[in-house]
């Protein structure tokens, strides 16, 4: 088993590098997808943001609960879920909008853990092919018996290579994963913001009470 291990080892590092390449490559592709899924739909949140309030504040709730469907985001998405089931009751409204928020949670963490993981984990693969290096410059060194330091110190030199490498893939995917956090945290609390004024005009239309006078008065829906 010794002989196994250390046969493995004596490859050297230089595998490493094509590793570290292929897992940058990787963290690009996600990083890529989430850039291109978050800026769709903080353009979309925008025009929401810009439209639903006034649409609230003057009762339109058909045309407030079109906007939300037409809208491609998550903001959209969970006050669309809270108007289509206002008659239900404030309640009932709330619960279904906190289910829509977790389940739009879900698509916008997707592959977050990808980042993630990478980012704490491509250093330690580099740090393991320097590791690799050393020992395969050392064992070098044990067979050329009188070659000197220098065989060490070019081996040791190789090897560092893959820190370096696995330190400056993990820079920025780190920062990747923090950067697309902050979207998230940010895309949530607009929603919860647009849920909560939803809700309060919801109250002054009747309370979204079954059979609430508010809902049913001519002129208060779609006005």
């Amino acid at each position: 088993m010794f002989q196994v291990l250390k046969g493995f080892a004596l490859l050297g590092g230089q595998w490493v590098l094509v590793v570290l390449v292929l897992l940058s490559l990787w963290a690009l592709k996600v990083a890529i997808e989430r850039w291109m899924f978050f800026g769709t739909r903080e353009k979309r949140a925008l025009e929401l943001n810009a439209q639903l309030p006034a649409l609230l504040v003057a009762g339109k709730i058909v045309e407030a609960k079109n906007l939300c469907n037409q809208s491609v985001c998550p903001e959209g998405a969970v006050v669309g879920a809270g108007l289509e089931h206002l008659p239900l009751g404030i309640e009932a409204v709330e619960q279904i909008m906190e289910s829509k928020r977790l389940e739009e949670r879900l698509a916008l963490d997707r592959h977050l853990l990808i980042l993630g993981t990478l980012g704490n984990n491509i250093p330690f693969v580099g740090l393991f092919g320097t590791v690799l290096g050393i020992i395969k410059a050392f064992n070098d060194l044990a067979i050329s018996g009188t070659a000197g330091p220098t065989v060490v110190m070019n081996g040791v030199a190789e090897a560092l290579v893959s820190t370096a490498l696995g330190l400056l893939i993990a820079i920025p995917v780190v920062a990747a994963f923090n950067f697309f956090q902050e979207k998230v945290r940010r895309i949530l609390l607009n929603a919860d913001r647009l849920s909560r004024l939803m809700l309060a005009h919801s109250k002054m239309l009747g309370d979204a009470r079954p059979g609430a006078v508010g809902l049913d008065r001519p002129g208060a829906v779609g006005r």
